[in-house]
């Protein structure tokens, strides 16, 4: 019996698939690539991942808020599509991973709280509207909180052990303390591997994966072809006095530090561990050369933990928190707002995977997904990546004449 044209094209592109694939960066993007491509239903195949710190999730994939939400991306509807097939992705990640025990996977109700400048000590719990959970204080909203999620729009994980969970269940190859220089390109115009710094010799590879985050920029083959910024994010993260009374509520807020400052928008996410993150306090700046040596700024750590301190007594250090982490990292910014995602042009066989700003966490499964369908396929399906290809800022820079 002849075999079925389908069966034909999976066999046809089951031949000209990749069979050594290096993914250069060990970020929630890199690890979600890596177990895309080793969980592949024709062609399963599992990658080096190389990784220039001492540990994956290094930077934003482990000091993020880990906030998910299935709609929000709705208002642009290249990001809704990759928003919505992603935000699925992590329920069935979640389910194959036991994501509730190991990444701290769980639905939440999302609020957004107006945080008065000057808070009311006498407010009493009385009068706190009923949507307000009774953690936060009752002086810590101004106005009655409106919600912008529910269980089945809005959820949470981890970043950092989500991030490391599934790398772990890709069972990729993965090497710490490399920083892929270039990426090799043979006369026919493939990609051959890659070159790391220190070592000698080249790492094979039938297709590269460059999911490099804010360090795109620095990276030339990238940087001759779009512009990768970094928005440094400060967060801290708290662990109350009582956290079996921390709900599972993210808060939003809007806060003016005093009349006639700007307005902040900080974000607190308690986490099932006991936790509570609280981040906002962002600035355009430079990206070091390490990830390693990324600090906070006082004055904008000062703030979160004045801003912890208006929210809820379970979040001021006065009155027990526990400080664990003051912290910053970097968002990769595009200059339109979308991720660059697909083939560098010109250059086959050599992928790339970054600019997703604040919604990195939430992205990265419909992303990986998409990058293991256009290696091993020769075709993304879950998602359209065409709005997101790299190819996009060429026609933009010949009409600037660069």
């Amino acid at each position: 019996m002849a075999n079925s044209p389908a069966a034909t094209t999976a066999a046809a592109a089951a031949a000209a698939a990749p069979k050594r694939v290096v993914i250069c960066g060990g970020g929630v993007i890199g690890a979600c690539t890596a177990y895309y491509l080793s969980t592949h239903p024709i062609t399963p195949t599992v990658p080096i991942l190389i990784e220039k710190s001492s540990s994956p999730a290094c930077a934003a994939s482990g000091k993020a808020g880990g906030f998910l939400a299935l709609d929000w991306c709705d208002s642009t509807p290249p990001l809704s599509s990759l928003a919505r097939a992603s935000f699925a992705l992590h329920r069935r990640l979640a389910d194959a991973l036991d994501g509730a025990s190991a990444y701290g996977f769980r639905p939440v109700h999302t609020l957004s709280v107006l945080v008065p400048s000057n808070p009311n000590p006498t407010a009493s719990a009385a009068a706190s509207p009923p949507i307000l959970p009774e953690w936060v204080d009752p002086s810590a909203s101004a106005a009655p909180p409106r919600e912008l999620g529910t269980p089945e729009t809005t959820a949470q994980v981890h970043p950092g052990l989500f991030t490391k969970s599934v790398l772990a269940a890709s069972g990729a190859e993965v090497v710490l303390r490399g920083e892929v220089e270039r990426v090799v390109v043979g006369e026919d115009g493939r990609v051959a591997g890659v070159g790391v710094k220190g070592r000698d010799g080249v790492v094979d590879a039938d297709a590269v994966v460059l999911a490099l985050g804010p360090w795109s920029g620095k990276f030339e083959m990238m940087r001759e072809v779009f512009d990768v910024s970094g928005l440094k994010a400060h967060s801290i993260v708290l662990r109350p006095p009582e956290p079996e009374k921390i709900t599972p509520h993210a808060l939003f807020l809007s806060y003016q530090p005093e009349p006639g400052a700007k307005m902040l928008d900080p974000e607190v996410y308690p986490r099932p561990t006991g936790e509570v993150y609280i981040c906002g306090m962002t600035k355009d700046e430079e990206v070091p050369d390490d990830p390693e040596t990324i600090t906070g700024e006082p004055e904008s750590i000062a703030m979160l933990h004045k801003i912890a301190g208006r929210v809820s007594s379970q979040l001021r250090k006065e009155e027990g928190a526990e400080v664990v982490a003051e912290q910053a990292c970097y968002l990769p910014c595009t200059d339109d707002g979308l991720p660059v995602i697909g083939e560098m042009p010109g250059v086959k066989g050599c992928y790339v995977a970054t600019g997703h700003n604040c919604w990195g966490i939430l992205n990265a499964p419909a992303t990986g997904a998409a990058l293991a369908e256009l290696i091993l396929d020769g075709e993304a399906k879950i998602v359209d990546l065409a709005p997101f290809s790299p190819a996009r800022f060429l026609k933009k820079r010949k009409k600037r004449g660069v």
